[in-house]
């Protein structure tokens, strides 16, 4: 059996999916995506593009998670007027949730860090996802925006509790600037900080594409195959949680002919405790 599909003792799983919105063949995408959520079934999971309309017609995160046990939570940037932010779905009890505005310099983007505190079995879990800024010469905005994930982080998830994990679409490859803040590199001209890259320390070797033309709901686009979507755990800790001990590319095969996304998700094991 794949390590990451069932429980593994000492870890829980965290996962990332861009959802897509609504866009494409909406309809015959959500029971795909449904299908695949229940197969992998992660402790939690970061999705992107996630719609909610203000009048509750439709709710992108209820009928996404439905009937598979999760407890839920979704935001979105303050300035943004289009009903679309980032979800969040729990095995666990959410305690509470909070969105936060990132920057967006000259840009007309709002994009948002959307952060729950989960009671799980092993703690309280700080879980954070986000989705930056997506064109491809949008780096310094998004280097400007992980500066902002990195601080809130720190003021929201103390070096005293448990490691949080941030999850999400990066729309950056691991050779950027951005993404090498993340991973302790380079200080972007101020601290460095450090976060474990799930797929970079325990995946299979491979690049890892998440983004990739093999997918017609990605070629459209034009864009290179590259890996865009993460897993950050700021761990391991003096205790031994938080590092990744292993970690794979997900929902990224058809079903029934159709891909469930124009992206591919990562799912990683995160320690809970000092390994045997």
């Amino acid at each position: 059996m794949n390590p990451l599909v069932g429980p593994i003792p000492g870890c829980f799983r965290a996962a990332t999916y861009n959802t897509w919105n609504r866009f494409g063949p909406w309809e015959e995408r959500l029971p795909r995506i449904r299908r695949a959520l229940a197969a992998l079934s992660p402790d939690v999971i970061g999705l992107q593009e996630v719609l909610v309309l203000p009048d509750g017609s439709f709710d992108q995160t209820r009928l996404l998670s439905d009937g598979l046990g999760y407890h839920t939570a979704w935001g979105k940037a303050e300035g943004e007027p289009y009903p679309v932010g980032n979800a969040i779905l729990s095995r666990w009890p959410i305690l509470r949730t909070e969105s936060f505005e990132l920057p967006w310099l000259e840009t007309d983007e709002r994009r948002c860090l959307v952060f729950a505190e989960i009671d799980a079995p092993i703690g309280r879990l700080p879980f954070f996802v986000t989705h930056l800024n997506w064109k491809l010469h949008h780096g310094h905005v998004r280097q400007a925006q992980v500066r902002r994930i990195a601080e809130i982080m720190l003021e929201v998830a103390p070096i005293s509790g448990f490691p949080p994990v941030v999850a999400g679409d990066f729309n950056a490859e691991p050779a950027s600037d951005e993404i090498r803040f993340m991973r302790g590199y380079t200080g972007l001209g101020g601290r460095c900080v450090y976060f474990a890259d799930s797929f970079a320390v325990a995946g299979d070797g491979t690049p890892g594409t998440t983004f990739a033309r093999r997918n017609p709901f990605a070629l459209v686009g034009r864009e290179p195959d590259r890996r865009i979507d993460y897993v950050f755990s700021r761990g391991p800790d003096h205790a031994g949680r938080g590092e990744p001990l292993a970690a794979r590319v997900c929902f990224d095969q058809e079903i029934d002919g159709m891909f469930p996304s124009d992206h591919f998700g990562v799912i990683a094991a995160i320690t809970t405790g000092r390994q045997r």
